[in-house]
């Protein structure tokens, strides 16, 4: 469940505790957690609603001017859910992305072979995003010759070990990506010994 910047903004401030989503099936579950960038949701409860039911108090909770805009922007013929959440903590990878520990990297490095088992790829979406700040996923995931949804899915898995961050507009590495990358491409180079 994707937030637009100014709802991320207006969640942070404590002004926005509704979501409404058409979905066939939830993708978020009552009493599971959803991590956003202004911090952990804890998702409280969610339920099918019509969309003529939905009151203009509960459409300025999600964001919305008003009911009517609410039904003008999530349109559509699958169930409308209404999700409640609260702001539970802070997003656990902000603090991730600033350790650059030697023996936190070394356990992210065995945690990136793991993706990289069934075919490298965590050095190509690496140095991609650290040439490319800001730009769009759609164009990154075009450059490498690959679909959108799966680049994203393993930006997704970057962003989890705390190795990159998401912009309004694409990604750049986080800190803690950046002497990664720098550490592995040392590492490359004939002779060198990065932990030395």
């Amino acid at each position: 469940m994707l937030f637009k910047a100014p709802v991320l903004k207006a969640i942070a401030e404590g002004e926005v505790d509704l979501a409404f989503r058409r979905w066939r099936r939830p993708t978020v579950r009552a009493g599971g957690t959803l991590t956003t960038p202004v911090g952990v949701l804890a998702i409280e409860a969610i339920e099918v609603v019509e969309a003529s039911a939905v009151t203009d108090a509960e459409a300025v909770r999600a964001g919305y001017s008003d009911a009517e805009d609410l039904r003008r922007q999530v349109s559509g013929e699958l169930p409308l859910h209404r999700i409640a959440f609260r702001l539970a903590g802070e997003d656990p990878r902000r603090a991730m992305r600033a350790d650059t520990d030697a023996a936190s990297l070394d356990a992210v490095e065995a945690r990136l072979a793991r993706l990289d088992a069934r075919g490298p790829w965590t050095d190509a979406v690496l140095a991609l995003i650290a040439e490319n700040p800001g730009v769009r996923a759609p164009d990154l995931a075009a450059r490498l010759g690959r679909e959108t949804a799966p680049f994203k899915a393993d930006v997704r898995k970057l962003k989890a070990l705390g190795l990159t961050e998401s912009l309004e507009v694409g990604y750049r590495l986080s800190q803690r990506g950046d002497v990664l990358r720098r550490r592995r491409l040392q590492a490359s180079a004939p002779g060198v010994n990065p932990r030395a």
